[in-house]
């Protein structure tokens, strides 16, 4: 997994971003002429760095995140969860949330599912590991910092997504139904030399994360 890769190719993949010009709420072109959705955590401010709890440092749940100024007439709203700047072509997904009220609401810690935690039941898609959770910020030891952007669009019509919808589905509605969005930005570093070492599985070996 590119988010387990050793603190030498971290170094040498220093440079290799994808871009936040690459992040779906900067691509799909909705903030001219379109509604803003101030989108705010309790649990950290934007361009501030995530507390451990919610990295794959600590418990790896996903954040709590409130929003207000939903538009009047909007049908329902998507969460996109975005890396930056993973050392990939385009950046790593680490969260789709859809279907979720059109109004000015929240969503509580740990309410996206995770590794040990069945989460709250919101209708969640395919993160870039094709796991229907929250995906907890992992960067590579010595790539710098990385930049999570959460990712809030509200659309004018509530499209029939699939089961667990992935990257391209929900942006293909976006570019189709969505009048208003925002953005909550959250880092994460992992410096030289913090290279964890994980239980294994049962008669397995231990590895880095």
């Amino acid at each position: 997994m590119l988010e387990k890769l050793p603190e030498a190719i971290g170094h040498a993949l220093h440079g290799v971003r994808a871009g936040l010009d690459e992040i779906a709420f900067n691509t799909l072109g909705l903030r001219q002429g379109m509604a803003s959705i101030s989108v705010a955590s309790l649990a950290f401010v934007d361009h501030a760095p995530l507390p451990p709890r919610y990295t794959a440092d600590g418990e790896g749940l996903s954040p709590p995140l409130q929003w207000t100024g939903v538009p009047a007439g909007a049908a329902s709203l998507v969460l996109l969860v975005e890396d930056a700047d993973s050392p990939t072509p385009h950046p790593l997904v680490h969260a789709i949330v859809v279907d979720l009220p059109a109004e000015d609401g929240n969503l509580p810690e740990a309410a996206i599912a995770s590794a040990g935690n069945e989460g709250t039941g919101v209708h969640t898609g395919r993160n870039s590991y094709l796991q229907a959770a929250w995906l907890p910020p992992d960067p590579p030891p010595g790539h710098g910092v990385h930049r999570y952007a959460f990712q809030l669009f509200a659309l004018a019509s509530a499209p029939a997504f699939s089961a667990s919808p992935g990257r391209d589905e929900v942006v293909d509605a976006l570019r189709a139904h969505a009048v208003a969005s925002g953005l909550l930005i959250g880092t994460c570093e992992r410096p030289d030399g913090t290279i964890k070492i994980k239980e294994a599985a049962p008669g397995g070996p231990a590895v880095a994360g």
